[in-house]
């Protein structure tokens, strides 16, 4: 009978994957060589390849494993019984906190899976919308009147232009860190520009500091 693998196997996958998108981040993914990523991760290259068969392979992981995250977020969220505004709040703030952890895995999402082959992008991309159709679900719901609402996708697309790029501009060191920013982009959109309050200290916004 084969042995299971182990525990170790799982997180050497993991610790492989972490590297090889903060690479494809940095450098690009057609620019960044297999020879680079086992150089990261301190392994031989023959070593490497028995974690992952190619470069395409760690793509698809790291997209995969980061669009599906994004996904069972939107799922759990929807399945609570938050009001609609707070859902939508929620919806931002675990989105934002997720991207603060995944910073190099979301760079490689948004960058890099063009170079995928066609069926593994199409995956990726149905994720994605999953991810978006949900969104535009919780607009949609505070929308009153507008059951077929024509403006719930392009409202949500604008949402994401706010928090896709944060990693574009926001600093490590910066004033403002993901937690503290969260509540903000909620407020913008759900309030305009005056309802946004400069936080005294990072906190979660309404809603999103109740529990699951």
């Amino acid at each position: 009978m084969p042995r299971g693998r182990s525990a170790t196997y799982e997180d050497q996958r993991e610790f492989i994957l972490a590297q090889a998108a903060q690479l494809f981040a940095r450098s690009g993914y057609p620019a960044t060589s297999m020879n680079q990523v086992a150089e990261a991760c301190g392994l031989s290259k023959a070593t490497l390849y028995h974690y992952y068969k190619d470069k395409s392979s760690l793509l698809i992981s790291i997209a995969e494993t980061h669009v599906s995250k994004l996904a069972a977020l939107v799922a759990e969220e929807e399945a609570s019984t938050h009001t609609d505004e707070e859902r939508l709040r929620r919806f931002i703030y675990r989105i934002v906190e997720e991207y603060a952890g995944a910073q190099d895995a979301h760079r490689v999402l948004t960058d890099d899976v063009r170079f995928l082959e066609e069926a593994d992008r199409e995956r990726v991309l149905d994720k994605e919308r999953e991810v978006v159709a949900g969104f535009a679900r919780a607009v949609s719901a505070l929308r009153p009147g507008a059951p077929s609402d024509d403006l719930a996708k392009p409202l949500t697309m604008l949402l994401f232009g706010m928090i896709n790029w944060m990693f574009t501009w926001m600093k490590p060191d910066g004033r403002l860190d993901h937690a503290a920013i969260a509540p903000i982009v909620a407020d913008l959109f759900l309030g305009g520009i005056g309802a946004v309050k400069s936080p005294e200290a990072p906190a979660a916004p309404r809603g999103a500091r109740e529990s699951g």
